[in-house]
């Protein structure tokens, strides 16, 4: 079976969560043994992991220069970036905030050569995102036209018009995967034209992916989509090296309690300050971590301040790869306090480094795992109930760490590629049933 997949980034060029999930699942794909993945993203660095996929960059694909006009303005591609830190789970505020920040009037979106063009995607969450992303589905066109492939996946919003492009041209059924919805990322207060992307999407698809049964049920309660079109596939974790590298000495003696995560409305980091200094009221020898950057960073340190605990609550910025790896090793307690969190790689990531974990219930991963301690994210009470617990009896601690290593090595990409490839079958069979005979799809 051949799928041709759609997303907007790949490691090791991540901004967060969907990239590490489509790594993982693809991955997961290929354990399988007949299925072959064409990934394809708008910008191919040249430095991805390809040893289980095939990858291609939309930049490097040529199109003809008659055909690049916008179809509902026929206007010619003639357009500036303006580059900003927008990724694909922020809010409107914070990507109106990120826009005014970083503008370059030297970006050409279009390089022609005789009568071919190619699109110089940024690769990255710009200012002139949406006209990227429509780029984007000019370029999947030819990309469908030009392969072979049984259906179509497309990993998120961003790229559902890239995986409708490719399903009208061809024919193919489309799969879309939700990693997570616009009432997610701006506390319902919806973007529109995000809400509508989104919605297109749902409606288009053949099948959709949820990563939760909470997103599944938004769809179904505020998109309006069909409940028997809507199924739940759980995110995972890749196992763990055993060529585990030295951990780091904190430098300190006192216990840390981290939060790690995009400082955004959506994660819930004033509910961990809340906690925070709940907490600190009442023990000695512990230090809060807000590891991440976000719209709400600089207002969570003057929060840290109001409380009079800024001494003790540390902001360390964004961290990536190893500076993860490094920080969970470090950490006693993760806290995860999120608002609408529709899974949540991250408590996973800990519980594989032997870190107990807090989760909010509004997450979807507090479906999958029972050896995390859960609390509602505006119960700053029982957060700090739990935090404290976790620090000072430290055979509740020895249990939750020891049985969450267990549960969580058990939640493996393959396992979730099984019953990605299941739904792929079943789409397949639905759509061999409505052709006549002689338009029998056959899967190679």
């Amino acid at each position: 079976m051949k799928v041709l997949m759609f997303g907007w980034e790949f490691p090791p060029h991540i901004s967060g969560g969907l990239g590490t999930a489509c790594y993982g699942l693809t991955g997961g794909l290929s354990q399988i043994g007949d299925i072959d993945v064409l990934f394809v993203v708008p910008k191919a660095h040249g430095d991805e992991d390809q040893s289980n996929i095939s990858l291609m960059g939309a930049n490097n694909v040529p199109v003809s220069v008659k055909k690049l006009r916008f179809s509902k303005s026929d206007k010619s591609i003639n357009y500036i970036e303006v580059g900003s830190n927008l990724i694909p789970y922020v809010s409107e505020n914070e990507y109106l905030k990120l826009s005014e920040k970083n503008i370059s009037e030297n970006y050409q979106p279009v390089t022609i050569n005789n009568d071919e063009a190619r699109f110089n995607f940024s690769g990255t969450y710009n200012n002139n995102l949406f006209d990227e992303i429509y780029e984007y589905s000019l370029v999947a066109k030819v990309i469908a036209k030009n392969n072979e492939f049984d259906i179509i996946h497309a990993h998120d919003w961003l790229t559902f018009p890239a995986g409708i492009a490719a399903k009208k041209i061809s024919g193919k059924p489309l799969i879309i995967h939700v990693h997570s919805t616009d009432f997610d990322r701006s506390g319902g207060k919806v973007n529109q034209r995000v809400f509508n992307i989104e919605k297109e999407g749902m409606e288009m698809a053949d099948h959709i992916i949820t990563v939760s049964n909470l997103t599944r049920n938004i769809i179904i309660d505020k998109y309006g989509i069909n409940a028997d079109k809507v199924s739940t596939v759980y995110n995972a974790v890749e196992p763990v090296s055993k060529k585990v590298k030295a951990k780091l000495k904190k430098g300190v003696k006192d216990k840390i309690v981290t939060f790690l995560g995009r400082i955004t409305i959506q994660k819930g980091p004033e509910y961990f300050l809340e906690a925070a200094r709940l907490v600190l009221k009442k023990m000695d020898g512990v230090r809060f971590v807000m590891a991440g950057s976000g719209d709400m960073m600089n207002a969570m340190v003057k929060r840290a301040a109001e409380l009079k605990i800024a001494d003790k609550v540390h902001f360390t910025g964004f961290l990536k790869g190893d500076e993860v790896t490094d920080m969970l090793h470090m950490s006693d307690v993760l806290v995860m306090p999120s608002v609408s969190e529709p899974f949540g790689i991250v408590p996973l990531e800990a519980m594989q480094s032997n870190v107990p974990v807090i989760i909010s219930y509004q997450s979807g991963v507090s479906e999958v795992v029972k050896y995390v301690l859960k609390v509602n994210f505006w119960d700053t009470y029982k957060m700090a109930d739990a935090i404290y617990g976790l620090l000072n009896y430290p055979s509740i601690w020895r249990l939750i760490r020891r049985e969450g290593k267990e549960e969580v090595d058990n939640l493996l990409w393959k396992n979730s590629a099984k019953n990605v490839r299941e739904i792929y079958l079943k789409v397949l069979k639905k759509k061999q049933d409505s052709l006549p005979g002689t338009d029998k799809i056959v899967i190679k």
